[in-house]
């Protein structure tokens, strides 16, 4: 269907970085027949939503290019555990066990956990299990395991070779102390385990070896087969160069080290992946979101309160501008999912790649009707008390009476989300107006004209019948704040459904029984 169009004409960015991929590696691409493109994670912390985002943006890609070229593409998530820990993580236990190994590399620290091997793979483990919910397809690769194998060594030798002219990329880059003890590799103390950051002393090109000095004794090591690692930005390129990477996307903290690593990967005779720099996510205060801190919302706390899906329409839309990510984020971004999901069912092929929802479901969007917003699912449930997805659905079906739960699997999930968030979230937070004895005198004319209507009226006469009681008691000249006072008492919130919608759902005279009992 996509093929018969002119994918030249959509603007959705996932294709434009996939035909500025196909331009910029078209060489490199040809030779391998093969699309590599590549994730990074640190493991010195759990993983967080700002890891999920990287691969879920990819693999947008990856859709895109489906769509563009037969060539097969492979996402690597390449996990850097072999990275000496520098602080311990606010959110893992025992903090004595880990600062007991702080400098070691990831994967030779025990796990505080005490689930696996060691703390890196516990971390790698956690985000292997994340993103299988997703079902994405990826190929996971460990820094340790490839630097041990010796499947990095060529590489390594290649990096030793032009260790002058590395340096003098990187130095100029640094303050003059650190330029006095800095080198690109980084031995791993035979005697501690710690990943250490001393000076070199000589080099032998023809040996892999490098004599360092460690606080005035000689360290000799072997560069090959995990006795040193890189430091991160010659170990990225290094990295990009080894497994022939064609597409790699960051966040904007790491476009100076992203220029560095271009640099190196240019002297060692390859091309720079396609580069895609994103804005970073920050959590409710406007700080960036932390593996060790882990502050923002979780993974599992946003399954917990909405589908897979949303998160994704969350991670696809304005990738280059900074987000606030939290918990009060998640019903919005519900509602700009169903609404997309919606407006697909009329686009013509050419709107449908710009649309979210086609992302977000690789081109196949479902096509289930909108019975009514997450917003309006969350009012529904204080207004019921429903506790149960049972309960719920025998309201729902009580004045819609021709929908069934098998034929609506979205929104019969969406229930479950709606109470669960409503009761964690939402509950916590309400603070219902008390009104005084002018409001009340307005609000009971509400209650009243109510009496006249019924359940067979539609929402917009039901909507009428509010407007007209507002302007016909005081609130003509700004009915917002009529409406704004309606939330509050009912709600307690200054913002709410659209209340002739929600009352023909809730019905009329349960409509005026809640108004009576928040009046009181």
């Amino acid at each position: 269907m996509i093929e018969k169009i002119n994918l030249d004409k959509t603007s959705a960015w996932p294709f434009v970085e996939a035909k500025k991929l196909l331009r910029e590696r078209k060489d490199s691409i040809e030779k391998k027949n093969k699309i590599i493109l590549q994730t990074g994670y640190g493991p010195s912390g759990l993983p967080h939503i700002g890891t999920f985002g990287e691969v879920a943006r990819t693999s947008m890609v990856v859709n895109a290019l489906d769509h563009l070229t037969d060539i097969p593409k492979e996402i690597i998530t390449f996990s850097d555990d072999m990275d000496g820990l520098r602080k311990v993580p606010d959110n893992v236990p025992d903090h004595n066990l880990l600062n007991q190994n702080l400098h070691k590399p990831l994967t030779s620290i025990p796990d505080p956990f005490k689930k696996f091997n060691s703390f890196g793979e516990h971390n790698n483990e956690m985000l292997k299990k994340f993103l299988d919910k997703f079902n994405f397809k990826y190929s996971f690769k460990s820094s340790t395991k490839l630097y041990k194998s010796g499947f990095f060594n060529s590489s390594l030798q290649k990096i030793l070779e032009n260790y002058q002219e590395i340096m003098e990329i990187i130095l100029p880059t640094l303050g003059k102390e650190r330029q006095k003890t800095y080198s690109p590799f980084l031995p791993i103390c035979p005697e501690t385990g710690i990943v250490l950051e001393i000076p070199v002393k000589e080099i032998s090109r023809e040996k892999s070896k490098i004599v360092f000095d460690n606080k005035g004794k000689k360290l000799e090591t072997s560069i090959l087969n995990g006795n040193c690692k890189l430091q991160w930005k010659v170990d990225w390129a290094m990295r990009w160069y080894a497994l022939n990477v064609d597409f790699e996307m960051y966040g904007k903290d790491l476009i100076e080290s992203a220029i560095l690593s271009s640099k190196i990967i240019k002297l060692l005779g390859n091309k720079n992946p396609s580069g895609f720099a994103y804005e970073l996510f920050l959590d409710e205060k406007g700080e960036k979101i932390s593996k060790s801190k882990g502050n923002g919302i979780t993974i599992e706390q946003w399954l917990e309160y909405a589908s897979p899906e949303s998160l994704s329409l969350f991670m696809y839309q304005n990738p280059k501008r900074a987000k606030k990510l939290y918990k009060e984020i998640v019903p919005r971004t519900v509602d700009e999912y169903l609404d997309f999901m919606q407006k697909s069912k009329s686009q013509n092929e050419l709107q449908l790649l710009t649309n979210p929802a086609w992302h977000v479901h690789n081109g196949k969007v479902p096509q289930e009707d909108l019975i009514m917003t997450f917003s309006m699912l969350l009012n529904l449930v204080e207004a019921t008390n429903a506790n149960t997805k049972k309960l719920l659905w025998k309201f729902v079906k009580k004045y819609k009476k021709n929908i069934t739960e098998d034929k609506f699997p979205v929104f019969d999930q969406l229930i479950e989300y709606a109470i669960k968030y409503y009761n964690e979230v939402i509950k916590l937070q309400k603070k219902y107006k008390l009104p005084n004895e002018k409001e009340k005198i307005s609000l009971n004319a509400l209650a009243l004209k109510l009496d006249h209507c019924n359940d067979e009226m539609s929402p917009e006469e039901i909507q009428t019948v509010i407007y007209s009681t507002g302007k016909e008691n005081g609130y003509a000249d700004n009915l917002r704040d009529w409406f704004k006072l309606i939330y509050e008492v009912v709600f307690g919130d200054e913002n709410g459904p659209r209340l002739g919608f929600f009352i023909s759902f809730f019905g009329v005279n349960e409509t005026k029984k809640l108004l009576k009992d928040k009046i009181k």
